[in-house]
């Protein structure tokens, strides 16, 4: 009797032992890191510094002057930039050509807007990887008049000045939206006898590549 009792704690000992390690060799798994990053990969703010290429879609309005046509209309095309980071504060230089849709007919004239393009400096405040700006630089581009089946097309400059905001929305990819208000100034038109220029606003959205 005395070796059962004996032999029944021992076994019951080891069994406990063998419990003990093999929750000492137990270990729980990891929490889940964030979507999209790796156990190498940093948690770091967004850099909006270097430079970027992209599109954009959007849509102008405004007034000729010296004229009752009010030319409207979409326009797209491509913008390219460069931007320098310090701290939240970004600056940078943009570049845009644009195909326009603006045009409008009133009696006997019609004034269109076939294309434009601005050169703009940028100043930005980033919160991690939202900007909001502002922009303002030259304006150039394309009015031309028609009347009677006669065209007269003049190559016009002024100058631009807008907001926006951007935002990265995945590696090397952000998108924007911006308003800019364009004044392609005045200049003299034979066929209408008057000077005319094209004052417009412009809201777009687009999508740029950071390299």
């Amino acid at each position: 009797m005395k070796r059962f009792v004996l032999g029944a704690i021992a076994l019951l000992a080891s069994g406990t032992t063998a419990k003990v390690r093999a929750a000492d060799y137990y270990a729980p798994p990891p929490p889940p890191r964030p979507y999209g990053y790796t156990v190498a990969q940093p948690l770091i703010d967004c850099s909006w510094a270097g430079p970027y290429l992209g599109g954009n879609l959007g849509y102008n309005w405004g007034n000729v002057g010296n004229n009752p046509t009010k030319p409207s209309g979409f326009a797209g095309g491509i913008q390219a930039g460069y931007n320098w980071q310090n701290g939240p504060w970004v600056f940078g230089a943009e570049g845009d050509i644009q195909a326009s849709g603006a045009e409008q007919t009133f009696a006997p004239w019609k004034f269109s807007n076939p294309w434009f393009g601005t050169l703009r400096g940028r100043v930005g405040y980033a919160l991690g990887n939202v900007m909001f700006y502002g922009t303002g630089g030259l304006a150039f581009g394309e009015l031309r008049a028609t009347t009677f089946g006669v065209s007269e097309s003049h190559t016009n400059a002024g100058w631009t000045a807008g907001v926006g905001a951007e935002m990265g929305f995945a590696p090397n990819w952000s998108a924007k939206v911006e308003y800019l208000y364009v004044d392609l100034a005045n200049s003299n038109f034979v066929i209408t006898g008057a000077s005319n220029g094209y004052r417009f606003g412009l809201i777009r959205a687009g999508v740029n590549y950071h390299f």
